[in-house]
C-alpha cells in the first residue's frame, strides 16, 4: 500500500523504515539536514530488534510530489501539528486515512479541522526512538501501534494498514475504542515525560529512587482522575499494567521531551502535563504534581535555539 510518513523523525522514521523494508511503498516527508541525508544516503535504523539500511528512499518536503496515498502516518510534534495538517491536502484521496500519532489527546480534532473527520483516525504509538544524527534513527524499545476511528469500526483502510504493519514485524492493532487507548497512553506518557524531564534523568533514576517513584505514582493518579471526570472508562488493570511497564523500561530510556530539552528544542509540555492541568481545571480535578512539572518546565518550552 502507499504510505506517507508526514514528519520523519524518530517515530515516523522507525515505522516508515520498517514498512519500507517489508516492501510497502513509503514516502517520507522531512526537512533540513535530515531530509538531505535521506535523499543522499537513505535511512539507517539501529535497533535491538535488528538494524535496517535502506540505501534509497522516497524523501521530499513537498506533499505535492507524492500525491494521494492510502495512509498518512502523521507524526509531527504537537507544536507543529496545526500548521502541518494544513499542508495535508495533496496526500488526501477519497479513501485516505490520516493516522495521528501525536502525544496527548488533542491531535484528532486538530487534524480533522483541515481534512475532515471522515479521514482521521487516532493512534497511540508505544516506542522509544530518536534521530540521533541526520538520516539515522536510534530505536531503544517497543514498536506498538494502536489506531482506530472514533466510531470504532474496522474499516478496510485501517484493516489493510494493520496487515501491512504485521508484515513489517510491528505490533499493529486496529482499536475498537481509540479514545480509551489515547487516554491510556496519555496517563503514562504525560507522567513519564514530565517526570524524566523535570528531573533531567532517565527512567531508571526516576523509578528506582523512592521519592521520585512515589511522585510518579501520584502524577499517574492525577491523570486517571482527570480522564474519569471526562467520561473515560479506563481498564481495571491500568495502574498495575503501568507499574509493570515502568519497571521493565530500560534504565537508560529517556522520554522524547527530555531528549528535546537536552537538545535545546521546543517542548510538547502544553499538550502533556500542561494539558493535564488545563483539562483538570475544566472538570474540577486538582493536579498539583502536573502543575509543578508545568511550572518548572515552562521557561524552557520554546527551546534555546
Amino acid at each position: 500500500m502507499r504510505i506517507a510518513i508526514f514528519g520523519s523523525g524518530g517515530v515516523g522514521g522507525y515505522f516508515g523504515g520498517r514498512l519500507a523494508a517489508a516492501g510497502e511503498d513509503v514516502a517520507f516527508l522531512a526537512r533540513g539536514a535530515h531530509l538531505n541525508a535521506l535523499q543522499q544516503h537513505g535511512l539507517r535504523i539501529s535497533s535491538p530488534l535488528g538494524d535496517v539500511h535502506l540505501p534509497k528512499v522516497q524523501a521530499t518536503d513537498r506533499p505535492q510530489a507524492i500525491g494521494p496515498v492510502d495512509v498518512v502516518l502523521f507524526t509531527v510534534k504537537l507544536y507543529d501539528a496545526d500548521a502541518a495538517a494544513a499542508a495535508l491536502a495533496p496526500l488526501i484521496g477519497p479513501d485516505t486515512a490520516v493516522i495521528t500519532l501525536q502525544n496527548g489527546v488533542d491531535a484528532m480534532d486538530m487534524v480533522a479541522k483541515h481534512v475532515g473527520e471522515q479521514h482521521v483516525a487516532g493512534g497511540a504509538a508505544y516506542i522509544v526512538a530518536v534521530v540521533d544524527q541526520p538520516g539515522h534513527v536510534r530505536h531503544t524499545v517497543a514498536q506498538q501501534l494502536v489506531f482506530g476511528g472514533r466510531d470504532g469500526r474496522r474499516c478496510h483502510r485501517l484493516a489493510a494498514f494493520e496487515d501491512a504493519g504485521k508484515r513489517a514485524g510491528l505490533h499493529a492493532r486496529v482499536s475498537t475504542d481509540v479514545s480509551v487507548d489515547l487516554w491510556v497512553k496519555f496517563v503514562r506518557l504525560a507522567t513519564w515525560s514530565g517526570m524524566t524531564t523535570v528531573t533531567r534523568s532517565p527512567m531508571g533514576v526516576v523509578r528506582d529512587h523512592p521519592g521520585t517513584f512515589e511522585m510518579m505514582m501520584a502524577a499517574i493518579d492525577e491523570v486517571i482522575a482527570v480522564g474519569q471526570a471526562r467520561g473515560i472508562n479506563f481498564p481495571s488493570d491500568l495502574m498495575e499494567g503501568t507499574v509493570s511497564l515502568t519497571k521493565n523500561f530500560p534504565a537508560a530510556a529517556k522520554s522524547s521531551m527530555l531528549e528535546d530539552l537536552e537538545r535545546g528544542r521546543r517542548l510538547e509540555l502544553p499538550w502533556l502535563s500542561g494539558a493535564v492541568v488545563r483539562i483538570g481545571r475544566e472538570v474540577g480535578v486538582p493536579t498539583p504534581i502536573h502543575q509543578f512539572i508545568t511550572t518548572v518546565l515552562t521557561p524552557f518550552v520554546n527551546g534555546s535555539r
